[in-house]
């Protein structure tokens, strides 16, 4: 169970090499959480992430989970659950994808769309319905500022954090009142190594720093949160522009 400053004692990565998603295991685990899972293909990467995290004192775990196979996402997910209660799952995997090549190559561009949306929903459900059958705990959902209006630039990508952040809010209202806490984080731009070589956004951030949002927002239980928080203002402001002056911004 979470202590009074919503910190989980269990928490359950989907996504278990994402920096994102480390940053803020560290964090939890530096405050009270003794049990970690760590999903994702398995690769070194896994393992070292899985390494690194148990020279801080938690016991962690790996699972072998794949966002693409949706049809294994039950069987697999079940056997975390199975071992105990989860109090926190953080649904953090993604690719940014390659704007220029998935434009000219459709299946790549499906890819991304299938990662980041169709492997989503299928964990995010498989899931609600393990936190909703122990009673408690929270679903914490990586989207992105650029799921908040498609721009010429990141579309592919941006459409499929989109659809992400609707399906996340909505399963937020289906699971109220259920004990369910589910919480949408909209990042701007992180300095990761997905986005490396890549030119930094206005207002850009770390990983720590979305790490500490998170755990912010779950000592209020935040329905959504945004990183760093003027990305609120900002693209409030530019989901209003005009549809042919946005075209033309340098964005």
């Amino acid at each position: 169970m979470k202590d009074a400053f919503g910190t989980p004692q269990s928490l359950l990565v989907l996504g278990g090499t994402s920096e994102i998603a480390l940053a803020t295991a560290r964090r939890l685990v530096a405050r009270r959480t003794r049990t970690v899972w760590l999903a994702g293909r398995a690769s070194p990467a896994l393992e070292a992430a899985a390494a690194g995290l148990r020279e801080l004192g938690p016991d962690v775990h790996t699972l072998a989970f794949d966002a693409l196979d949706s049809a294994a996402h039950e069987v697999a997910l079940g056997k975390v659950f199975a071992e105990g209660d989860i109090d926190m799952v953080l649904l953090a995997f993604g690719v940014l994808g390659d704007q220029t090549r998935d434009e000219g190559e459709p299946l790549a561009a499906v890819r991304v769309a299938q990662t980041n949306y169709t492997g989503a929903v299928s964990a995010g459900l498989v899931c609600a319905k393990a936190l909703q059958a122990q009673g408690h705990g929270s679903l914490v959902v990586l989207s992105s500022v650029a799921g908040e209006r498609a721009r010429r630039s990141n579309f592919i990508y941006g459409s499929s954090k989109a659809g992400l952040d609707a399906f996340a809010q909505g399963l937020g209202d289906a699971l109220h009142g259920s004990g369910v806490h589910v919480m949408v984080v909209r990042p701007g731009f992180v300095r990761t190594k997905m986005t490396a070589g890549l030119p930094d956004a206005p207002l850009a951030t770390t990983p720590d720093a979305v790490a500490l949002a998170i755990e912010a927002g779950l000592r209020r239980r935040a329905e959504l949160v945004w990183v760093p928080g003027a990305l609120r203002v900002v693209m409030s402001a530019l989901r209003h522009v005009p549809r042919g002056v946005f075209r033309r911004l340098p964005v």
